[in-house]
């Protein structure tokens, strides 16, 4: 019967709906009690059909202009536009037809936080802490207040507060960390993420929360412990099996990655994330094929997940089907265009399958974006090289130097070329400078000659800086 009732109600509001658009097309009056008015509005800010929207919404207010829903609407509608100077006549409207609202206080916070009245926002907030129960959410919009002004460590302490107040809430866990990492308190704040889990050893949000602080801290066998104590509380918690994975990812740790993204998917359905982190594990595991499988779930779930589209690149380039690699890294690049790595396997697949030209402009796109990435330079020279372009690869090389003059890898593959041009005592200069700035880098020289010894020259200044 219940199923019966939610077929009906789907087709009700179908067919409210044409009716409605007939009504904007034809411009014949049409009768639409409030109700319906307001599930109209509701229907189209949800699809982000924003001139419906605004237009069921004034057509509800012209016979209903005390409705507070569509008031509020119309609100947000102007807000949307940037016309907050509307927005705010309309709140006024509302506030002397519904005096004391708390709608009405939340939404005049979230204008005074788009056009940057921040104090006037704290007021308000302040202001309802003495007439609501739940003050940990007012607390937390304090913190985002303060958040959105750039007072950071007002907002720490703002949710703190809210946690003082309610330890499950997420978007104020959520939020404290990333203002403790912002200001590079995270690390020092460890032992009040073990206070909030001794607190509540049975809060899955506790343990999770103190998951993420450890992950950006970069302690993965740290997080993966807490994560798993999260699981362990709350066994259907998807993110924290997400985050697990994530964690075993940066631990290289691939089977145990896999298992986690799985249970993920296994509980909260295929999102293009999951998949295309676990189209990732995949392809570290060297299983291309299967890789390929997830990688086009995800651009399948959602067109623009770019990372899907450079994925399946990655994939296909190492099957060795350059020609269909190409066009999926051109994918990625449409969507995202200032992404040096998708614009560097661009070059290289491009090189391969003898697009020259093509390559050159890649390499010198991704070169633009990060000209500090060494790996770029290094992989563009390399090409240069293999076409005997010594001198062209060394010059390219020597503007990287520039850039990066610290970086001992550049060195030691400039003396590489240089040793293939002919130019032995610049190379050797160049050698000594790579063995200072990084003595155990020098075993990269293997990949170029594979019988050092033999190099007597190289062999020896590499000995005598072993000695020191």
């Amino acid at each position: 019967m219940m199923e019966k009732n939610f077929g009906e109600r789907k087709d009700y509001m179908k067919e409210t709906l044409l009716r409605f658009e007939r009504m904007l097309k034809t411009s014949e009056p049409v009768f639409f009690d409030l109700d319906t008015y307001e599930k109209v509005t509701v229907h189209y800010i949800e699809k982000g059909d924003w001139d419906k929207a605004f237009k069921a919404c004034e057509l509800g207010l012209s016979d209903y202009p005390y409705s507070l829903d569509l008031l509020l609407n119309m609100v947000q509608l102007h807000a949307n536009r940037g016309e907050h100077e509307l927005a705010q006549e309309i709140l006024e409207r509302a506030s002397l037809f519904h005096p004391g609202d708390i709608e009405i206080s939340f939404m005049q916070v979230a204008i005074s936080n788009m056009i940057g009245e921040f104090e006037e926002a704290i007021e308000v907030l302040e202001n309802l802490l003495q007439r609501v129960e739940d003050q940990d959410e007012i607390y937390f919009q304090i913190g985002q207040t303060y958040q959105n002004w750039g007072k950071y460590d007002e907002a720490i302490k703002f949710y703190k507060k809210s946690l003082r107040n309610n330890l499950n809430n997420e978007s104020a866990l959520y939020e404290l960390a990333h203002c403790l990492d912002l200001v590079g308190q995270l690390e020092s704040h460890l032992e009040y993420y073990n206070e909030l889990v001794d607190r509540d050893p049975f809060s899955h949000h506790a343990w999770y929360n103190l998951g993420i602080a450890f992950s950006k801290l970069e302690r993965y066998e740290d997080a993966v412990n807490a994560y798993e104590y999260a699981t362990l509380v709350k066994e259907d918690f998807a993110s924290a099996f997400f985050q697990l994975g994530n964690s075993y990812m940066n631990l290289e740790k691939y089977e145990d990655a896999k298992e986690q993204y799985l249970r993920a998917i296994e509980l909260e359905g295929e999102q293009p994330e999951t998949c295309c982190c676990l189209g990732t594990c995949y392809e570290k595991l060297g299983e291309f094929e299967t890789a390929i499988k997830y990688y086009r779930q995800t651009v399948k779930l959602d067109k623009q997940w770019d990372d899907g589209w450079y994925g399946l690149g990655i994939c296909f380039s190492e099957l060795g089907r350059w020609y269909e690699a190409v066009g999926f890294l051109r994918k990625a690049i449409q969507i995202t265009e200032l992404n040096p790595d998708y614009w560097l396997a661009l070059a290289e697949t491009e090189f391969k399958v003898g697009n020259v030209i093509s390559a050159f402009e890649a390499f010198e796109k991704a070169a633009e974006i990060e000209p500090s990435n060494p790996d770029i330079w290094l992989k563009w020279s390399h090409v240069l090289f293999e076409q005997g372009n010594y001198v062209r690869a060394c010059d390219l090389l020597q503007a990287a130097i520039d850039e990066m003059p610290e970086e001992a890898d550049l060195y030691y593959r400039m003396a590489v070329y240089q040793i293939h041009a002919g130019t032995y005592r610049e190379a050797l200069l160049n050698l000594e400078t790579g063995l200072t700035l990084d003595y155990d880098a020098h075993v990269q020289l293997f990949d170029f000659f594979p019988d050092l010894e033999k190099q007597k020259a190289l062999f020896r200044i590499i000995e005598q800086y072993r000695e020191k």
